[in-house]
């Protein structure tokens, strides 16, 4: 009996959190609004889910062009039906005068508009330099078994550049 007693009198025995301070006007004034912030170069997109084939996409957001998309099981040639998970590889190109810098949600749904699996990524270092392509590898986890048999795909881009 003492043991459900002695945590909850411990708690209770606790000082009060402090109220914290109030917000200098100066700190308060140079906090921007979400409103005044300077907009990301966005794009958000639906298309339709085809497993293990490029799907093509002629689709541009500030100068970086999105190529295709293309989901399937990752898998190493020399170990033969060794499989590394489900992913969605993504075939840019910047097109634009300056390095573009993207980041990518693939969001996969079934005919019922269920959630299926989502993947997310981008580049590691840097971005893509004008006139490159690169692809990029994003990984689904955990919820994955339905993926193959999915109906159609949302794909967002945002570029932090």
């Amino acid at each position: 009996m003492l043991t459900i007693f002695l945590p909850a009198l411990f708690l209770l025995a606790q000082a009060p959190a402090p109220a914290p301070a109030p917000a200098a006007p100066a700190a308060a004034a140079a906090a921007a609004k979400p409103q005044d912030l300077k907009p990301l170069s966005f794009l958000s997109e639906r298309h339709p889910f085809r497993w293990d084939q490029v799907i093509k996409l002629d689709t541009a957001v500030d100068g970086l062009k999105i190529n295709s998309i293309f989901f399937n099981k990752r898998t190493v040639g020399l170990l033969k039906g060794a499989e590394f998970g489900t992913r969605a590889v993504v075939e840019v190109t910047n097109t634009a005068s300056s390095t573009r810098t993207p980041g990518f949600a693939v969001a996969v749904f079934d005919g019922d508009d269920r959630l299926v699996g989502v993947a997310y990524g981008g580049p590691r270092i840097g971005g893509v330099p004008a006139g490159e392509t690169e692809t990029f590898d994003l990984s689904f986890k955990q919820v994955i078994e339905r993926i193959p048999r999915a109906d159609h795909f949302f794909l967002s881009v945002e570029l932090s550049d």
